[in-house]
């Protein structure tokens, strides 16, 4: 894939693609793109792909972007403030992300879902029990809240992250939950009862925000209802 990341905090990729050469992206994600370049719908993987896309709460289709007789190009953002970043998919190596992330990917990438199968980690490490799984052979772009920290992790390495800010992993890393600290620390602390807990060896991909922390803090300056009260 060919592509140019434009911009800082309100980020859209520019993927350049040779004549006959498709690109797939979540449906409404594109910004613009060249006269040459046509868009379809498809089912990507087929029918039973598009029925889990549904069941984890994504659209069915995705759009095939392709210039049939010349080069051409098109570009992509994500839907929040934050970062985009690609991930190399190999044979033998898939990547686990959250859900709502994938912006974009090559004909050659697969997409997939990989359920959590720890009950506590799927109610509490905020991303559910529901993945997105990328294998194949190629490019994705995923997109992230604020910014993005990457680490590579060594066999049994761990680190402790605030639930809901893990973007995604390889499928070599652990992912578990586990208690924050003591009673104290979990009740006034402000850090919640739980972290994310990742155990390697692989890549992680974790962001700075999260749109619950948004909303979190946008509430005590959104307007407040006024209370009417009728004359006696």
């Amino acid at each position: 894939m060919d592509y140019e990341i434009i911009g800082n905090n309100l980020q859209m990729a520019e993927i350049d693609l040779p004549a006959g050469v498709g690109i797939y992206a979540e449906a409404g994600s594109m910004v613009n793109m060249s006269g040459t370049m046509t868009m379809e719908s498809q089912l990507k993987g087929g029918l039973i792909s598009g029925i889990k896309r549904a069941v984890a709460g994504e659209g069915v289709f995705l759009t095939r972007f392709l210039s049939p007789d010349t080069r051409g190009f098109v570009s992509f953002a994500g839907t929040i403030p934050g970062k985009i970043f690609a991930v190399v998919i190999a044979p033998q190596k898939e990547f686990i992300a959250q859900k709502d992330s994938f912006l974009c990917c090559d004909d050659g990438v697969e997409l997939d879902l990989a359920f959590t199968a720890n009950i506590p980690a799927g109610l509490f490490g905020g991303s559910g029990f529901i993945f997105q799984k990328m294998s194949g052979n190629g490019t994705v772009l995923l997109h992230c809240c604020g910014d993005i920290v990457e680490k590579v992790l060594a066999p049994g390495e761990v680190v402790k992250v605030q639930t809901g800010l893990v973007v995604g992993f390889e499928d070599t890393v652990s992912y578990d939950i586990s208690l924050s600290g003591g009673v104290t620390t979990a009740l006034f602390g402000g850090e919640g009862l739980f972290v994310t807990t990742l155990t390697g060896p692989g890549k992680v991909v974790l962001q700075s925000m999260n749109l619950a922390k948004i909303a979190t803090a946008l509430i005590p300056y959104l307007p407040k209802p006024e209370i009417k009260v009728k004359p006696v």
